[in-house]
């Protein structure tokens, strides 16, 4: 008796076995398929101390704009360098990194300091020429400027103004075009930021400035510096600045 018990039990317990976890097993093994079939995300680094630091490094270089310092405190800049190019170039370092088609973005001390040298104030106009990243714009943005940028090349337009959405800042206007004709149907404007280097001052951009507003260019071929035009009562103002090394201004095809 004792015998056939004991050859009983294990039967009906693998049948027992059998039925309960089956199921349980066929659960989990469909659960893993489905979890194999998910892309695995990469982490994204977190940059908040990289930020900070470059903020306290504008700080020690003598920027000084409490507005500026804010924005630059505030705005992503990893997130305007195309992902492709990211592992190139420490994003918060000083120093330009590359957004192809040969151009970059602005290192953060010129970034901040051209900025700062435009004395602006919450909902003035301005007009950027040569978008690239988008950077400079968000910066302006941040600050609560009415933005208006324009990008010769169309495809860091069509970047520029994606991140730009993605990021919050829907108000900034990008277009594609020739950066030397302006944007006339938004003039005039409180001031125009140039990041791309033309022989000299473009007069057309000057036309497009209010009186008293004022226009921050970098002028200059093999040689470059930065040149300041304030208008007033109808007259230009120049004031010569820094040497700096920017990338050519080019006219459009139209």
């Amino acid at each position: 008796m004792s015998f056939a018990i004991f050859r009983i039990l294990p039967l009906w317990t693998d049948l027992f076995l059998r039925r309960a976890i089956g199921p349980l097993a066929l659960t989990v093994a469909l659960l893993c398929i489905s979890c194999a079939d998910e892309p695995v995300k990469k982490r994204e680094p977190d940059w908040s101390e990289a930020r900070k630091q470059m903020v306290e490094g504008l700080r020690a270089y003598g920027i000084k704009d409490a507005g500026v310092l804010q924005a630059m405190a505030s705005v992503r800049r990893h997130v305007y360098v195309p992902a492709a190019m990211r592992g190139r170039c420490a994003p918060y370092g000083d120093h330009p990194c590359p957004i192809g088609h040969g151009q970059t973005i602005s290192q953060p001390y010129i970034v901040a300091y051209m900025t700062e040298r435009m004395g602006l104030k919450p909902g003035e106009r301005i007009l950027e020429i040569g978008t690239g990243s988008g950077y400079q714009a968000a910066i302006l943005a941040e600050m609560g400027m009415q933005v208006f940028s324009i990008e010769i090349v169309p495809e860091l337009a069509r970047h520029a103004a994606a991140v730009l959405k993605d990021e919050g800042y829907k108000d900034v206007k990008v277009r594609t075009g020739d950066g030397y004709k302006g944007w006339p149907v938004h003039s005039p404007f409180d001031a125009v930021i140039v990041t791309c280097a033309p022989a000299d001052a473009p007069q057309t951009l000057v036309d497009q400035l209010k009186d008293n507003g004022r226009m921050i260019v970098p002028v200059g071929e093999s040689s470059q510096r930065l040149v300041i035009l304030r208008k007033k009562e109808g007259r230009v103002v120049t004031e010569r600045d820094l040497p700096v090394r920017f990338v050519p201004m080019v006219h459009g095809d139209d």
